[in-house]
């Protein structure tokens, strides 16, 4: 009976030790919201600490999630033209592929990505594609941010920053 008891006891530790495992982390990174009257930004805020971050960290013309931990989402109240673009009102996943001078900004259907490890699985449900130039800052920017104000969605990160043009 004791031998019964103690393989149940550790048949009962492995499987919570097992599902409390298997339960998501915490994220690495604060995380933040941006709303406006018609633009909701959810985002995660990595810190450059040092680093080099496009081009290295974050290697050129490859998707990047822009942000941390979920791959960021944005929400538009009402149909938008988005770098000139029309796009549906709706919740999107937010990403871009940098390079030194221009980067191309995707929105893409499929949410609840975690980074963008498995966007060639959904870039089949890319609504956009917009190309918009890189503004080299001089003064780094140590976490990153992303705006929606002036007609404008922006990110800015190390010395890069970005605009893309919204009008409802």
């Amino acid at each position: 009976m004791r031998v019964r008891h103690a393989i149940l006891s550790l048949f009962a530790f492995l499987l919570a030790a097992t599902v409390s495992h298997a339960q998501p982390s915490h994220p690495k990174s604060p995380h933040d919201t941006v709303k406006t009257k018609d633009i909701v930004i959810t985002y995660g805020r990595p810190y450059k600490k040092g680093r080099e971050i496009f081009g290295k960290l974050e290697p050129y013309g490859k998707v990047y999630r822009c942000g941390a931990d979920e791959a960021t989402q944005i929400t538009f109240a009402k149909d938008v033209t988005f770098g000139g673009k029309p796009v549906k009102a709706g919740t999107y996943t937010f990403c871009a592929i940098p390079n030194a001078t221009t980067w191309t900004v995707i929105l893409n259907s499929q949410l609840g990505q975690w980074g963008a490890f498995k966007y060639d699985q959904y870039k089949d449900k890319d609504v956009v594609h917009v190309d918009v130039p890189v503004t080299t800052l001089s003064t780094p920017v140590e976490q990153l941010t992303m705006g929606a104000k002036g007609g404008k969605v922006t990110l800015t990160w190390d010395t890069v920053a970005i605009a893309v043009p919204v009008t409802m």
